[in-house]
């Protein structure tokens, strides 16, 4: 890696989270929660009284039932998905746009080594969020010229990031972005939108993101997560990788 990160940290667990999800007691709750929600949701049942019911039953905490919420789909909702994801070999040529702050959250806690969670519809999740600011970590700009090489090796036209605005430091984040795109020569855009989601949805626009309602609302997708993860790991998986 790159560049000082003496003064930065890592994404990585909350303190809780080797007792949440580290031992299969704890896994298999979640794992009977999940098909659970899949029940329900698949129902039309309300998603919000649904986690709330299997919360209950599994006595889940709070990381642990964000964590179910992460992953739960109905089947309607797996099929619709999977009907518009593209291929890592039907990418070259295209223009894509990356959710931004989802994407680096999610590969910054994997290379953090905090727990990730694989959805029913196959998308990996991380359980952070930026609360409003967004603070560089130490493998940051490692996520970043990672996912630039890959998306230059399948041959991209063009990789869109879009952040939100009204995040603190977003703004930074676009000119260190510009800064690595400099010195890697990769064929970068950097937006800040201040309704990013809704913006990744316009159009006929090609998006990466692992966000439910932008999964549902774009036209087409691909999966990063499930790309990177797959190739780093193709044999066994970390115990930090929780599948469904």
């Amino acid at each position: 890696m790159e560049g000082k990160t003496e003064s930065l940290k890592n994404r990585g667990k909350s303190s809780e989270d080797d007792k949440l999800f580290g031992n299969q007691k704890e896994q298999l709750k979640i794992t009977e929660g999940l098909k659970d929600m899949y029940y329900l949701l698949s129902r039309d049942f309300p998603a919000k009284a649904s986690v709330g019911l299997v919360g209950n039953r599994y006595r889940l905490k709070t990381r642990q039932i964000k964590a179910l919420q992460g992953m739960s789909a109905s089947g309607q909702d797996v099929a619709f998905r999977k009907s518009k994801e593209l291929t890592p070999g039907e990418l070259k040529g295209k223009t894509i746009y990356l959710d931004g702050f989802n994407v680096v959250i999610l590969f910054e806690t994997l290379l953090s080594k905090g727990f990730i969670f694989r959805g029913l519809d196959g998308c990996y999740r991380d359980i952070s969020s930026v609360h409003g600011t967004y603070k560089r970590v130490s493998q940051t700009q490692e996520v970043l010229v990672t996912v630039g090489e890959i998306f230059d090796n399948l041959e991209l036209e063009k990789v869109i990031w879009v952040f939100d605005a009204p995040v603190s430091n977003s703004g930074k984040m676009k000119s260190f972005c510009y800064e690595l795109a400099q010195q890697h020569n990769f064929k970068w855009e950097v937006l800040l939108d201040n309704s990013p989601d809704k913006f990744l949805c316009e159009g006929e626009k090609l998006v990466c993101s692992s966000d439910a309602w932008i999964l549902n609302e774009c036209k087409q997708w691909f999966d990063l997560g499930s790309y990177v993860i797959n190739n780093l790991f193709p044999n066994t998986k970390p115990t930090y990788i929780i599948e469904p």
